[in-house]
């Protein structure tokens, strides 16, 4: 007999990033299962089938419900009731909430915990959203019948925060997108020169300059290095929509203006795969992060990694990852230089990272979650 699962799917409506990508790859990998009937709620509506695209108007809506008294309670309420008329017609075995927000639901709830982010980096979250989570939150944990969660880390994280025992939470790692491989130079040709790039001739950072992602850091231990290999490998920055005004100054405006810095803002996943294939280094010295997909991305790619030894990082990358500490410029400069340098140990990074990324996948993600699904209703 087959089990009806409500998925929360509304976030596959905005541009994809880091949960969007989760939801649609699980959700696909989840359909291959004959023993699930996946049923998507997508905030006012439900669907049998998975959005493979953004909605225009979201932006715009997401934009304007900001500006308004209490936005997030009253598009919650709103949302409750349209799934609620769903949840009398499809009749759910299961609700599954990926985000830490899940609505009321009087069956078995399966939650994801991707990370405590709104606990260590509070002033990243919209002061509305951040109220009603630290408000909602500790029940919702208590009343969901598991919790999945990315990493040996989040799960430890998860278990102290909220007094939960083991059996509990469940750790279901992540994977990424198949659309992350290695890829040969003239197969990037035309996209290197629309972006300006040449093949394994420079560095990529993802992420927005905010503290959490540590993206100083890089750009300090880049400056460090000698202006023939900054010029050579110069540090190209993926996702810079958390730039302030103030931080073009200085040597950092002096190393835009030389060509030793770009900014390629938000790049589709397209794009990003394209520039982690063709990147000779990908740095990403984050402080907090529950699983860290761009260091999977990257050694899927082909791609060796510089991460921090922080939090999930050196549990995703294992020992395919170079690992430096989070203020440690001088250490990075020098794991970038080697990495610049010495062929040899390019080359064993690359291998040690492409077989660490088999240990991943979506299937192994999904069978975990649908064994989840299969307790929760059963018990």
């Amino acid at each position: 007999m087959k089990l009806t699962i409500a998925l929360n799917s509304k976030i596959l409506l905005a541009p994809r990033t880091g949960i969007g990508n989760y939801v649609a790859e699980l959700a696909q990998a989840l359909q291959q299962d004959s023993e699930l009937d996946m049923q998507y709620f997508y905030g006012a509506r439900w669907r049998p089938a998975l959005a493979t695209a953004s909605m225009p108007e979201y932006a715009r809506w997401s934009g304007v419900a900001k500006r308004l008294p209490a936005a997030y309670m009253m598009r919650r309420a709103l949302e409750q009731l349209c799934f609620n008329r769903g949840v009398r017609r499809i009749a759910p075995d299961v609700y599954h909430e990926p985000t830490l927000w899940p609505l009321n639901f009087s069956g078995p709830t399966v939650m994801t915990v991707h990370d405590l982010t709104h606990i260590h980096y509070p002033q990243t979250q919209p002061k509305d959203r951040l109220k009603e989570i630290e408000r909602r939150l500790p029940s919702a944990v208590a009343r969901a019948s598991r919790i999945l969660v990315d990493s040996e880390f989040i799960g430890t994280e998860v278990k102290r925060q909220f007094n939960l025992p083991a059996e509990k939470v469940v750790l279901a790692p992540l994977a990424c997108s198949a659309i992350f491989r290695p890829r040969n130079e003239p197969e990037l040709a035309l996209r290197l020169k629309k972006l300006g790039l040449t093949y394994r001739g420079f560095v990529l950072s993802v992420g927005t300059l905010e503290p959490r992602k540590n993206l100083a850091l890089t750009l300090k231990a880049h400056a460090r290095l000698p202006q023939s290999l900054r010029a050579r490998f110069p540090l190209l920055v993926v996702g810079m929509a958390g730039w302030q005004a103030e931080a073009w100054s200085g040597a950092l405006a002096q190393a835009v203006s030389a060509g030793y810095v770009r900014l390629a803002g938000y790049l589709d996943q397209a794009d990003l795969a394209c520039v982690t294939a063709a990147a000779r280094i990908m740095v990403f010295p984050s402080l907090y992060e529950g699983f860290g997909l761009p260091l999977l991305e990257s050694m899927a790619s082909g791609t060796p990694v510089i991460a921090s030894d922080c939090a999930s990082l050196s549990e995703v990358g294992g020992t395919a990852g170079t690992y430096v500490g989070p203020q440690d410029e001088v250490a990075l400069t020098e794991q970038m230089r080697r990495l610049m340098e010495d062929d040899g140990y390019w080359t064993e990074r690359r291998s040690a990272g492409l077989a660490r990324s088999q240990d991943f996948s979506w299937e192994k993600c999904a069978a975990i979650t649908a064994g989840v699904y299969r307790q929760v209703a059963h018990s």
